[in-house]
């Protein structure tokens, strides 16, 4: 915004702090420097912006004073006046401004040589913090419900047969077995950790599972835990693992997709909130009841950025690999995707299988989209080998092949 007077004038701008009776003026500059100013034949009003130079001064409009100031919560009102408010996550003294009356819990913009500016809520606000977390808020947990839910079962997992044999025993030996395992006296699992690059099907396997046994599907997305809030990601996670251990079911399963975000390795140079983060999360998986009917799945494609405490007996100790689809893996993926569609009978599933080296199961599943786009703006009902050859051409656009294939 730019000022025009009626004449150059070249001076400072400073606000007027406190004007005492005998007509000393106490000023502040933009930078928060003071001085106090004498002589003025005519006084200036508390608040008001001047623009001062060598000899003369005026009433600047109040648009032309960028304030430095910072809001907070008053928690405490001292014998003195002062105030103790709540800024940031941190406490800090304010001292009192005349003519303005603050109380516990009002808001308030502050600086820190005039004190309190004005008052923001004309009520005390007593859950302003709380009101602000709940923007923020971690989300817990989405407990993905079974009714209404396709029925998927391990038949739909294309490929990998070693993998999904692997992480079944795991989990139903904690379900399904588990009466058998008390009576001998075996520590039950608690953990399974899914490692692998991305797209290659952890979630969705993950999904399966708990269908299979009937288990009550808890998902948890390991980055929307974090929150800039003190103690707020710590008690979404224990939320998560309450509601878990009261599934109505009985049986539940937690599982955190990218868990490398809040159980990274803790280091010197680890941030608190991490460091609370990991502690919390081991706290909780060792303090399982032994009848509970819980298990924790978690899944990650940075095996090694993780903090090797997890990682122990009793916590994800059990580790399930997940590599990049091989040519069988592809051709067996490419099948189940196209069950749910309209095709014709005879597809090309080998030669795709053959010409997607390195794709992920998300990589795959582009094709059957590019081609059934192509069928539709044909105005056909069913996906043809063409159509499936288009799909792969145009998908193969868009993938970028990050990790080669495991033989």
């Amino acid at each position: 915004m730019v000022f025009e007077y009626p004449e150059v004038l070249d001076g400072d701008l400073m606000k007027v702090v406190r004007v005492d009776d005998d007509g000393s003026v106490f000023v502040r500059y933009q930078d928060d420097s003071c001085a106090t100013v004498t002589g003025l034949t005519t006084l200036p009003k508390r608040g008001d912006i001047l623009l001062m130079g060598n000899g003369f001064w005026r009433v600047a409009p109040p648009e032309a004073w960028k304030e430095n100031s910072e809001v907070g919560i008053v928690r405490r009102v001292l014998d003195d006046g002062g105030l103790v408010v709540e800024t940031a996550g941190f406490l800090r003294t304010v001292r009192a401004t005349e003519g303005i009356n603050c109380i516990k819990g009002h808001a308030i913009e502050f600086n820190t040589v005039e004190g309190v500016l004005r008052i923001l809520s004309e009520t005390p606000i007593t859950r302003l913090r709380e009101e602000l977390e709940a923007i923020d808020e971690p989300t817990p947990a989405k407990v993905v419900p079974r009714a209404g839910t396709p029925k998927l079962g391990f038949a739909d997992f294309g490929g990998f047969g070693d993998v999904v044999a692997e992480a079944r025993e795991l989990v139903e030996s904690q379900f399904r077995y588990r009466k058998y395992a008390d009576q001998i006296g075996v520590r039950p699992l608690r953990g399974v950790l899914f490692t692998g690059p991305s797209g290659v099907g952890k979630t969705h396997l993950a999904r399966i599972i708990a269908r299979e046994t009937d288990a009550e599907f808890h998902l948890v997305d390991g980055p929307s835990l974090v929150s800039k809030w003190v103690g707020s990601s710590e008690r979404a996670l224990r939320e998560v693992f309450a509601r878990a251990e009261a599934a109505a079911s009985g049986r539940a399963i937690i599982f955190f997709d990218e868990i490398d975000s809040i159980a990274e390795r803790r280091t010197d140079h680890s941030s608190e909130t991490s460091s609370r983060m990991v502690g919390q999360l081991l706290t909780l998986m060792d303090g399982f009841r032994r009848d509970s009917a819980v298990i924790v799945l978690a899944a990650t494609n940075r095996p090694e950025a993780l903090d090797p405490a997890i990682l122990r007996a009793g916590r994800f100790d059990r580790h399930v690999a997940f590599r990049v689809p091989t040519e069988y893996d592809r051709r067996e993926i490419l099948k189940v995707g196209a069950r749910p569609l309209q095709t014709d009978t005879d597809l090309p599933f080998e030669d795709i299988a053959a010409l997607t080296v390195g794709w992920s199961a998300a990589d795959l599943g582009l094709i059957w989209t590019e081609a059934g786009m192509v069928a539709a703006r044909d105005e056909r009902s069913r996906i043809s080998a063409e159509d499936m050859v288009v799909g792969y051409e145009r998908a193969a656009r868009r993938v970028v092949i990050a990790v080669p294939e495991t033989v």
